[in-house]
């Protein structure tokens, strides 16, 4: 597929993508490999990861995007590190990183969440954001060029009797990336979120599976119907790009208007 225009090249670029076996994450993947970067696909199962990059591999045979798969658990520090150090193994540079993988292992009132449960989204949803950012941000520094995309969610805007404390981790990433924003914005780094509303993912199965629920959960969102994972990749090739380069620390919805209801 051709670069589209030169406002959305992204030739040359690196980028790393965590979470992006399927689908968010394997869209913004797939749409960044379309535009022209090497695309770095990671998340847990190395078999997942491999097939995305066979898929992207075989649609940029004939123009300038590519992939290759480094595994990580996001939640394993030493495994993060492994991810970046292969990326610049393989391609020298990172200049993109877009923070998508999260998890949410408790659904419930937040009385009843463990310690455990509550240290592990923290723990993945956010620290290992913070983690990441740091691990590639020092080489941005030093070319005075790059980007941070965190993948939040709604749920960092409002409240839950039953995911609080996944919602209360992705509002932590709001604030993540105007922290960065804020700090970095001097070496040219542009840090910001997107914030999904119900999209059709492995992760929000429950919610779209049943076609009652499907039907529940859309019944007050404007556009009446549930996002694909391809809507999303748009917004990231526009902050991933030099159409976003006066765009730093906001968060961007894409929830079909949700919000705003």
């Amino acid at each position: 597929m051709p670069v589209s225009t030169e406002l959305f090249d992204l030739s040359g670029k690196v980028a790393i993508i965590t979470g992006s076996s399927r689908g968010i994450g394997r869209a913004m993947a797939e749409a960044f490999a379309a535009h022209g970067a090497k695309v770095v696909v990671s998340s847990r199962k190395r078999e997942a990861c491999d097939a995305v990059v066979a898929a992207i591999n075989e649609a940029s045979a004939d123009g300038p995007g590519e992939a290759i798969a480094i595994p990580a658990n996001i939640g394993r520090k030493e495994e993060l590190e492994a991810l970046v150090s292969g990326a610049r193994d393989a391609y020298g540079t990172i200049d993109i990183l877009v923070c998508n993988a999260a998890i949410n292992p408790y659904y419930g009132p937040s009385k009843d969440i463990p310690d455990s449960a509550f240290d592990k989204i923290m723990g993945s949803n956010v620290r290992s954001n913070h983690w990441l950012a740091h691990m590639v941000l020092p080489e941005m520094v030093e070319r005075r060029d790059g980007v941070v995309l965190v993948v939040s969610s709604i749920g960092g805007m409002k409240a839950s009797t039953v995911i609080g404390t996944y919602n209360i981790s992705k509002a932590a990433d709001f604030q993540l990336v105007r922290n960065l924003a804020a700090e970095y914005g001097k070496h040219n780094i542009r840090v910001n979120a997107i914030a999904p509303g119900l999209i059709r993912t492995d992760f929000a199965r429950a919610l779209w599976e049943n076609p009652d629920t499907l039907k529940a959960a859309t019944a007050t969102t404007p556009l009446r119907r549930i996002g694909e994972p391809e809507e999303l990749a748009g917004v990231a090739v526009f902050l991933a790009s030099k159409a976003g380069s006066f765009t730093t620390g906001q968060n961007f919805v894409v929830d079909g208007g949700q919000t705003i209801v």
